[in-house]
């Protein structure tokens, strides 16, 4: 299963931000399927293309501080956008953002982000409806409790996991994180919570991990609270990458079972991604294909739904990681339909 919405756009530059979000990374990836003869008469069966799935304020505060929600619906906004997508520099000049050529307000965003969270619920449901869902949206890892960090204003994947507790939808969830930087808002989020059981693979140097471990208001940086497995690859070690991610598997099979695992599946440890901050984690397409088989095939041995997050992906080539695996995955999953 596929949930993509196509009135969303990967791409943000009617909002004058030049991060390279490619639309080729959604545009592409569905049309890998529709140019499989097999998979393109069955595409009323694998593609879902509406996220209607609605995300409330209640929603954003069992996971985001009362004081983060109310500036994001404030004329605080803007502020909080421009430091979440690090659009100024250190000395105050634009950084890959050019708002002149803007052809939406900045604070427009925030609908669209809402949107790709509900998305990520929406998602979630149809996972454990079918067993698998792929979502073109979601897995914005790096949100704090009170702020957004890293292109993440907010943390789509704790408020999925907890308004599907709150609707006792599920009781544990695994979150596998299998992008490029360490998931360390979701691990801050959930930190002490045995209901939700992270784990990470991810750049053992570079972002977030070179950031002070204080905050400029004197806390301690959230970003440095380990997952409950944190697996760091340092550069040069791409080819244990996979031996380690099974290993982390296994030890996350130590405790209680879940009933759903999220899945933040980024393409950026792609060595084609063109974002400089994952520049020290290279793994060829043939690697990050058996990184994402072994994640399905392993959930799936164990009959735990599972709902996959595009996450990070960024540039021209990206889309051939996601689409060699949706091919494979869905040609699984649909092979005996007539």
């Amino acid at each position: 299963m596929i949930l993509y919405d196509p009135r969303i756009p990967a791409s943000l530059i009617e909002f004058g931000i030049q991060i390279p979000l490619r639309d080729s990374r959604s545009t592409r990836t569905l049309q890998a399927p529709l140019d499989d003869p097999q998979l393109k008469s069955l595409q009323s069966h694998w593609h879902k293309d509406r996220i209607v799935e609605t995300i409330s304020r209640e929603d954003l505060l069992r996971v985001h501080s009362a004081e983060y929600v109310e500036r994001l619906h404030s004329p605080a906004l803007e502020k909080e956008i421009i430091a979440t997508f690090e659009l100024i520099d250190t000395e105050g000049k634009y950084y890959r953002y050019t708002p002149e050529s803007a052809t939406r307000p900045l604070t427009d965003l925030f609908e669209r982000i809402l949107l790709k969270n509900a998305g990520t619920i929406q998602a979630a449901r149809l996972a454990l409806q079918h067993g698998f869902c792929f979502s073109f949206t979601g897995g914005a890892h790096h949100a704090q409790r009170d702020f957004g960090n890293g292109f993440c204003l907010i943390n789509d994947v704790v408020i999925a996991a907890r308004k599907l507790q709150f609707e006792k939808m599920v009781r544990r969830v695994w979150v596998i994180d299998v992008d490029a930087h360490k998931g360390d808002g979701t691990a801050a989020l959930t930190a002490g919570d045995d209901s939700i059981r992270t784990l990470s693979v991810h750049m053992a140097s570079g972002w977030p991990l070179d950031c002070p471990i204080v905050l400029a208001d004197g806390r301690p940086n959230p970003s440095f609270i380990p997952s409950d497995i944190d697996i760091p690859i340092e550069s040069g070690e791409e080819a244990y990458y996979l031996e380690r991610l099974g290993a982390g598997l296994g030890k996350l099979a130590e405790g209680d079972t879940a009933d759903l695992a999220i899945v933040v599946c980024g393409a950026d440890p792609y060595e084609k991604d063109e974002l400089p901050s994952t520049a020290p984690l290279k793994l060829s397409l043939d690697q990050m294909f058996e990184r994402d088989r072994l994640i399905y095939t392993w959930l799936k041995e164990r009959k735990i739904p599972a709902v996959f997050l595009m996450a990070g992906g960024y540039g021209d080539e990206v889309w051939r990681v996601y689409a060699q695996f949706l091919l494979w995955a869905l040609h699984k999953r649909y092979k005996h339909i007539p």
